[in-house]
């Protein structure tokens, strides 16, 4: 099979549970090799879910933290790129540095469109939240305080169908995402490929192996919800740590390039000129 491009598709193979944890273990391994690049993104990561968090204070819309944190996870992947990256580079021998994760991350172009559904998914799931809350919770609903809106939530009838409903698109938003982009961003990085046949391959990996990918998801959704409690700085550890293993288990999904096959062309680094 081709792709949009006319280039062959590429090859995915079944996973399983084995595989899965050992590329945990190998996440774990390339964020102690290389730790400043993973607290560096996870980092950014951070400080812009606080950064989100205060101007929902500052503007009197504290309630909207929770779906907040559950919805910023859906950003992860698109932020995990530069740490496909680290991985990939120290995969070939090189020793990872900013400007080559920069220069490779702006060599790829289609990596743009990935990052355009991934926020187009976050901006639906932000949306539908204030959608339910209007609709459910009144129209013109407002909470002085993150408590005030829990109690709200958990103590009347139409609270607990908005954290029913709210739960239920929210994993279904996050299920679509996760098998859009589980192996379409580390496949982009990869090899010269359009992010219709990444989006696609991704799927076709989830399709193939259900369980395991979806016991992969549901493992992401925790680490990610229980690290972000405590203002999102437990992911300065768990977000690396993740992004490394996707990109180890996105080598056991689809099938290495053969010989005479040409990967994605690299940016090439110039010294600068001596004097």
């Amino acid at each position: 099979m081709t792709s949009i491009s006319g280039k062959i598709d590429p090859v995915v193979r079944r996973v399983s549970v084995a595989d899965i944890a050992e590329s945990l273990g190998q996440g774990l391994r390339d964020f102690q090799a290389a730790p400043l690049f993973g607290l560096a993104f996870a980092g950014l990561y951070v400080a812009g879910g606080i950064l989100i968090l205060l101007s929902l204070t500052a503007f009197g819309m504290v309630y909207l933290a929770y779906p907040l944190a559950a919805g910023f996870a859906l950003l992860g992947p698109f932020v995990a790129v530069g740490l496909y990256e680290v991985s990939r580079q120290r995969e070939a021998g090189e020793a990872p540095s900013m400007r080559g994760i920069w220069a490779t991350i702006r060599a790829r172009r289609e990596i743009g469109w990935m990052a355009f559904v991934t926020l187009f998914v976050f901006l639906v799931w932000m949306y539908q939240v204030r959608l339910l809350i209007a609709v459910l919770l009144g129209l013109h609903a407002s909470f002085s305080s993150l408590p005030e809106f829990i109690t709200v939530v958990l103590t009347t009838n139409e609270g607990l169908v908005f954290l029913a409903l709210g739960n239920l698109i929210g994993a279904a938003l996050s299920l679509v995402l996760f098998s859009l982009t589980v192996v379409s961003f580390p496949l982009l990085l990869d090899r010269d490929v359009d992010a219709v046949t990444a989006m696609i391959t991704s799927v076709r990996a989830v399709v193939m192996s259900p369980l395991p990918m979806i016991g992969w998801a549901a493992v992401i959704v925790v680490l990610l919800a229980v690290s972000s409690l405590p203002y999102f700085l437990g992911l300065l550890v768990t977000l690396p740590v993740l992004g490394h293993a996707t990109w180890h288990l996105f080598r056991r999904i689809v099938v290495p390039l053969g010989p005479g096959e040409d990967a994605a062309p690299l940016p090439t680094l110039r010294s600068p000129a001596p004097g």
